[in-house]
This record gives C-alpha cells, structure tokens and sequence, in this order.
C-alpha cells in the first residue's frame, strides 16, 4: 500500500472514518493514480475511471482470444494470491472473480461457509479477516453484514500487511463490481450508437432491498442526461436517500408502480428479483402483488427496437425464458462481462494496466 494512502486512512479511528463524507472517504482508498486501493463504493468511480476501466476490459477480453494472450495474462499477477471470502449463497460474483483471478495468474483460496472456517468455533469475522490478509494479497469479499468491508478496509490499513479488499457485495448498501459490469454492459451495447447518454434507464423489482440498483443508480450520475424510472410495488419501491442523491445532482427521475406506461421509452430495462432473503417474516415478499413486475414475450413488443434487456440474476419468473431468445435480452452477455470487468479491477488494483494497455498497443 502506499505509504500516503495509508496515513490518511489511519489518522482516523473507525468511528471518524465511517463518519467522513462519501468524496472524503473515497479519497482516502484510492491510489496516487486516482484508481481504487480497496473497491467498496459505486461513489469511488468517475467517468474517466469508468471509462478507463471499460477500455481495460475490452483490451484483456481481445488479448485472452489467442494463446499468446493468455500466457501474457497469466504471468502478469503469477507472484499474487487471492482470498475469495464468501459468507452470503453467490455462483455467478463468486464464479466470475475466480475466472478472473484465473486469468491473471492469481493463485486463490476461498471460504464460502463460516460454518468450515473458525468462525464455527466462535471467531469474529473481522479476525477471520485479519488471518487471511497474513497468507493472501487481496481479499474478496461478499457478506450479509453491513458495512464490514469498509471496517476492515479500516483496520487492515493500519495493520502490519495492508493488502486491498474488493466489496462482492455488502449487506443491503452496494454491489459496486455488478454496477461497473452494468456500466460495460450498457456502454457496449450502445458504443456504435452513440453511446449511453441521453439516454432513459427503467429498474423494476424490489427497488428497495437491491443492493445492485442502488449502485447502478449512483454510478450513472457520471453519464450525462440519464432518466431514471422505478417501477415497484409501493413496499418494494426505491428508498428515499436514493431519491435524495438523484435530487442533489438535478437528475431526472419517475417513481412509479406502471411497467407497461413507460416500458415504450425506455432505453435499458433493468429488471431484479424479489429480495425474500431479507424478509423480517416468513412468507413477508410473498404478501406482495409482484404480478406486474414481470416481462413475457408480449410485453417485449412494447419495448424499443433497440433497447436492451438486463438482469443481474438469478432470475424466478421476472423475466419469461421465452424472451431468452430475443436479441435485445443482454443478461446473459451481461454475466459474461462481469468476468471482463473485474479481471480490468484487479489488474489496475495491482497497477497493471499500463502494462496491459502496451501489450494491446503492439499486437493489436
């Protein structure tokens, strides 16, 4: 870690540090180079970043095509080792890390179990934490308590091995790496059409438990004349610090709970699940009329010719298999680039991109 980064950090307890503002606290993680340290917010991301980090993925994505590629891929991060610590179910953020550590040449361990880790035997998580960063370069990290990513950004920053750790998801706040595959998911699919401005966004779901549109919602702050549209039942509709945060940079947005009135302008349809994982009850999401929220083949008739069709799974019966077919459902491509982008994120992470960048430069 650099020396800089580290002193900012430590100069405050955890309690200062939880308390600064997001631009402050962002500052406080990033490298000289303006990239991240530690992943933990949609917030640490502005548009020459996003940018940047698309262009990476792109450039590693053409590159790992050959079989020279790949072998300069996977020698660039060999030396390295990576802890993927997963305490919350995940195949496809869990999958898509592993793959991209595989590119990279990163040697990984991973618990995905507390119950096979010594937390069974009644150690904390945070000490669990501190035991990886002993063996491993980089934490991974998705878990159902908030805010622990941050606390141990925190805490290993002063410790004796401050290595980074990436957010795979943390408690209900923020899946940055499945908005920055959302941000390439959107900038790819309209790169030859002008690309992803003035442009309108449509999330339906549960609004207010999806840790995904929360992220997604801030990160397109950076692209310009974006309208948002939240489509949810009246319990499962967007919170209001979200609706605060749009409000604070002027943007556009409709709260409603009609799909099929706005579904004709939208440019992108975000669709989600039904987050009963968080149910405060049994049977609690089930109570809800989620009927409206779902698009079958009929209702991709309403749909622009050219708008696109994303989710970031696992899917129930939001979206009918039946649209799997059509070509304006990018869900699954937009899996696919989750391994892409966060191969970029760690290949920056470890300042690797210049290399990478070259590499492309004089073979491409």
């Amino acid at each position: 870690m650099d020396d800089t980064l580290m002193k900012r950090t430590i100069d405050y307890t955890w309690e200062q540090f939880e308390a600064l503002p997001m631009e402050q606290k962002c500052a406080c993680l990033a490298k000289p180079d303006g990239m991240p340290f530690c992943t933990l917010f949609a917030q640490q991301f502005d548009r020459a970043r996003l940018d940047r980090l698309c262009a990476l993925a792109t450039q590693i994505r053409q590159i790992a095509k050959s079989r020279a590629g790949m072998e300069f891929l996977q020698g660039l991060l060999f030396h390295k080792r990576a802890m993927i610590y997963f305490t919350q179910p995940s195949s496809r953020t869990f999958l898509s890390f592993l793959s991209a550590c595989q590119i990279l040449g990163i040697k990984t361990g991973e618990v995905r179990d507390a119950a096979v880790s010594s937390e069974f035997k009644g150690e904390s998580r945070e000490d669990s934490i501190r035991t990886f960063s002993s063996y491993f370069d980089l934490i991974i990290m998705r878990t159902q308590e908030k805010g622990l990513a941050e606390r141990m950004s925190w805490a290993l920053a002063s410790s004796d091995r401050p290595i980074p750790i990436i957010n795979a998801g943390s408690g209900k706040d923020q899946h940055p790496t499945q908005a920055l595959l959302d941000i390439y998911t959107l900038n790819r699919s309209f790169e030859r059409r002008g690309g992803f401005c003035h442009r309108t966004v449509m999330y339906v779901g549960d609004l207010a438990r999806g840790r995904t549109v929360r992220s997604l919602a801030n990160l397109l702050l950076n692209y310009e004349d974006i309208t948002h549209i939240f489509v949810a039942a009246e319990p499962l509709q967007i919170g209001q610090d979200i609706l605060d945060m749009l409000d604070a940079h002027g943007a556009r947005y409709i709260v409603t709970s009609d799909m099929h009135k706005y579904l004709p302008e939208a440019d992108a349809v975000y669709m989600t699940r039904i987050q009963d994982e968080w149910d405060k009850s049994r049977g609690e999401s089930a109570r809800i009329d989620t009927s409206r929220f779902k698009i079958k083949g009929e209702d991709m008739r309403l749909m622009k010719p050219d708008a696109i069709l994303m989710h970031p799974l696992p899917r129930r019966d939001e979206i009918a298999v039946e649209c799997d077919s059509d070509p304006r459902a990018k869900y699954w491509r937009q899996m696919r680039n989750g391994m892409w982008i966060r191969t970029a994120l760690i290949a920056a992470t470890f300042d690797c991109d210049s290399r990478i960048s070259n590499y492309f430069r004089d073979n491409f």
